[in-house]
């Protein structure tokens, strides 16, 4: 903005973050390329309020980003809500094998996700504290960004604001179909054209 002599105040900014962080990530859903049979889920801890909430993530074998979701609660509800959002997203297949952590909440959402046949019988959860360190390391990238911001005030605003540090995230590691990990030239020309602006 600076460049352009544009003065923008940073409460401005953080108005254009909630309006249009969630709107990205709508946006480049029916663009991402599809993610393997092979999960790692894990859960992260976001304060809110001086409070801490728990950002649940899921990546495959390959490191992309199969979905998030920030919870107040740490439990086998929460955990099972987080299955099926990731299950229902379009560039996500049934999951062969999961690997978590030693967490007791994920075998009791899957025994439940697997009675009601939200999830196939075959599939094998692996609990494992040292075979999830591919997700580990990719929750620093989301903590690198979240960490200058000193918490949330607002448990919707932590959602809306992490929905977009998580999509621009999947377009960095080039998961949109045609950009590639790296290109920033193609990220912003593939972000200016999900809103038709012409840059």
């Amino acid at each position: 903005m600076q460049e352009r002599g544009v003065a923008v105040d940073h409460s401005t900014i953080n108005r254009w973050v909630l309006k249009f962080a969630p709107e990205i990530d709508k946006r480049i859903r029916p663009f991402l390329n599809p993610t393997n049979d092979s999960w790692r889920v894990d859960e992260t801890y976001i304060e809110v309020k001086s409070e801490w909430k728990y950002l649940y993530r899921a990546v495959d074998s390959e490191g992309n980003t199969l979905d998030f979701m920030l919870s107040a609660k740490r439990d086998g509800k929460a955990a099972a809500r987080f299955f099926r959002k990731v299950l229902g997203a379009k560039h996500t297949q049934t999951p062969r094998v999961i690997t978590v952590d030693k967490n007791a909440a994920y075998p009791a959402a899957m025994d439940e996700l697997k009675q009601e046949k939200t999830l196939e019988a075959e599939t094998e959860l692996r609990q494992s504290k040292y075979s999830n360190n591919m997700i580990e390391q990719d929750h620093r990238n989301v903590k690198r960004v979240v960490k200058p911001m000193m918490g949330f005030q607002l448990f919707n605003s932590a959602r809306r604001t992490l929905r977009g540090i998580e999509a621009m995230a999947m377009i960095r590691k080039g998961q949109v179909k045609g950009i590639s990990q790296g290109d920033s030239v193609s990220q912003a020309r593939f972000i200016n054209e999900l809103f038709g602006v012409i840059a």
